[in-house]
C-alpha cells in the first residue's frame, strides 16, 4: 500500500502550479500598472472597464480602509491563516476532489498575491474598474478574481451543480 502522506503531498503539489500561474499573473499586472500609471488615473478599455489604479487599504470593497493602519496586519494575519488553512486543505483531498482542488488552489493563489501588497506596500493595488454609467463596482485586481471565481467553484461543488463521481472501490 501506497504511503498516504506521500500521496496527499502530490495532490497539493499537482494544484500548486494553478496556485503559481494565479500570483504570477497578479503580481506581474499589479507591477505594470504600478510602473505605468499614476495613483488614480484612468485609462478606457471598453465602454464598460477601464483600468484605474487605486491603493485599497481595506479588505474587499475597501471595508476598513479608513481604520488607521492596524488593518493592515490584522488582514495580512488573516491572509496567512487562511493560505495555511487552505495548503492543509489541499493536502488532505481525495484523488478525485478535482473541482475543489482547483477551487482551493485559486482561492490560495489570490490570498498569497494580495497578502504579498499588504506586507510589501501596507495596501493592495486595485486596477479593474468596471462600471455602468456613474456606478462602479469597487476596485479589484487578479488575485481578488481568483479568489472569487475559486469561491464560486467550491459554491458549485458544496451544492451538487458541479460533483464529480466518486470512484468505485
Amino acid at each position: 500500500m501506497a504511503n498516504t502522506g506521500t500521496m496527499r503531498d502530490f495532490i497539493m503539489l499537482k494544484w500548486l502550479w494553478l496556485s503559481l500561474l494565479a500570483l504570477v499573473l497578479d503580481q506581474g499586472s499589479k507591477l505594470a500598472i504600478a510602473g505605468s500609471m499614476k495613483l488614480y488615473e484612468s485609462i478606457p478599455i471598453m465602454p464598460f472597464f477601464k483600468l484605474t489604479y487605486v491603493h485599497n487599504t481595506g479588505a474587499a470593497f475597501s471595508f476598513l480602509s479608513e481604520a488607521g493602519g492596524w488593518q493592515r496586519w490584522f488582514f495580512a494575519g488573516l491572509a496567512l491563516m487562511i493560505s495555511v488553512v487552505i495548503a492543509v486543505w489541499l493536502t488532505r483531498l481525495k484523488k478525485h476532489e478535482t473541482l475543489l482542488a482547483v477551487a482551493l488552489a485559486l482561492v490560495l493563489g489570490g490570498a498569497v498575491g494580495n497578502l504579498i501588497d499588504r506586507l510589501a506596500y501596507g495596501y493592495v493595488i486595485d486596477f479593474l474598474d468596471v462600471y455602468y454609467e456613474s456606478w462602479h463596482w469597487p476596485a479589484f485586481n487578479i488575485a481578488d478574481s481568483a479568489i472569487t471565481l475559486g469561491v464560486v467553484l467550491m459554491l458549485a461543488e458544496s451544492f451538487g451543480l458541479v460533483h464529480p463521481k466518486e470512484p468505485d472501490l
